[in-house]
């Protein structure tokens, strides 16, 4: 290698690091910054700072509440994951929360009136959750792509018609039953062949973690190789980056917007299953929902990054678990969601802030090697 590739390859690497070290950076100032606004917020109300920390990490860090912070990660990861397909597409599927908790009645009722063998029962459940997720998701991508209706509007209406036909089929003149000991209404049981035991692997509580956890880590691996190891990944960030350089270089914009969505729902139909096949075993009117608009948050947290968006959902969920014992302490536990929307908000200002560095520093930095007659990046890399 010559002295002067050498000298590229160092500032290549130099300037790789520093990246790294900035995309790095930003979310930890983000949070450091919401913590700063948050503490503000409590010193006007005349509550500790860190009196308030120190209890929600006591509590935080209890067994059982590890078990119910894992539990939620996980359904949180599995939303934020669907809504990262769209975003890697730039396509803003605000639609999530429609798509799986109809995917979850549909899969409740149909878990509840058959019977099979444990694998394929749960198989099937998991399938008709992915099939109803993916077909409601590509109601909004055939509108985008026959009609032009941007995504954002027509997932929005999505939604509210998800809700309207749920409250619909969840009657007992349809898919619904009365909940022995109560005045709720639900779908069918599922039988124990359905059902996904949790597994008692935090020692100090009874309390068990979803199996389904497996099944979101490997849908985060999954994500990783098919948007990062594929060709079809490489089509869907190339789109998402500039449709006109995808349309050049040969890609069906139409088609991978569409596969996009269903994509997108598919995963989204997932959402659900945790808490359907791991606890409640039936979908009535308390199953949880906004879980889609959480997803939201904790993939911009994340970068739409696997890895990324599983420390998120992590401190999302340590957050909502430690605002349960706030109110016991005359706390007001909504100071959680101003410190969770913070976050939000800086991290994506701080993202910002660091790709407007990023380009100006490129700028600057090949207008200095081109004035000195230094090889440039694209110069080196064709030597």
């Amino acid at each position: 290698m010559s002295p002067a590739e050498s000298s590229f390859t160092d500032r290549l690497l130099g300037r790789v690091r520093l990246g790294g070290l900035l995309s790095l950076a930003a979310p930890i100032l983000a949070i450091v910054f919401a913590g700063l606004i948050t503490s503000i917020v409590l010193l006007i109300t005349g509550d500790p700072p860190l009196e308030t920390l120190g209890i929600m990490v006591d509590y935080g860090v209890q067994p059982r509440s590890i078990v119910l912070t894992l539990n939620s990660a996980t359904t949180y990861y599995l939303s934020a994951l669907a809504v990262a397909i769209g975003f890697r597409m730039n396509l803003f599927n605000i639609g999530v929360d429609g798509q799986y908790r109809l995917a979850a009645l549909t899969a409740a009722a149909v878990g509840g009136a058959v019977v099979l063998p444990a694998p394929l029962h749960i198989a099937l459940i998991i399938f008709v959750a992915m099939l109803v997720g993916a077909g409601w998701a590509s109601i909004a991508g055939l509108l985008k792509v026959r009609r032009g209706v941007s995504e954002v509007i027509s997932t929005i209406m999505l939604n509210a018609i998800a809700t309207a036909l749920g409250s619909w089929l969840l009657n007992k003149d349809r898919l619904a039953v009365s909940v022995a000991g109560s005045n709720n209404i639900g779908t069918k049981p599922i039988g124990p062949s359905g059902q996904v035991p949790g597994m008692a692997i935090i020692p100090g509580t009874e309390t068990k973690v979803f199996g389904l956890v497996i099944l979101a880590i490997v849908m985060g691996i999954l994500y990783h190789v098919l948007l990062n190891r594929t060709r079809f990944g490489f089509d869907l960030r190339a789109t998402g980056r500039s449709e006109s350089a995808a349309v050049a270089s040969g890609v069906n914009v139409k088609k991978m917007i569409l596969v996009a969505m269903i994509l997108s729902g598919a995963v989204a139909g997932l959402v659900g299953m945790p808490q359907l096949l791991g606890a409640s075993y039936s979908y009535s009117l308390d199953f949880p929902t906004g879980l889609g608009f959480t997803g939201i948050a904790i993939a911009l947290l994340g970068r739409n990054n696997p890895i990324g968006i599983a420390f998120g959902a992590l401190l999302w969920a340590f957050l909502d678990t430690s605002s349960g014992i706030l109110q016991l302490h005359e706390i007001s536990p909504e100071i959680v969601q101003i410190m969770q929307g913070t976050i939000v908000l800086s991290v994506i200002i701080a993202y910002e802030l660091v790709h407007r560095y990023q380009i100006s520093a490129g700028q600057r930095r090949v207008s200095k090697e081109l004035a000195s007659g230094t090889p440039t990046q694209a110069e080196g890399a064709s030597a």
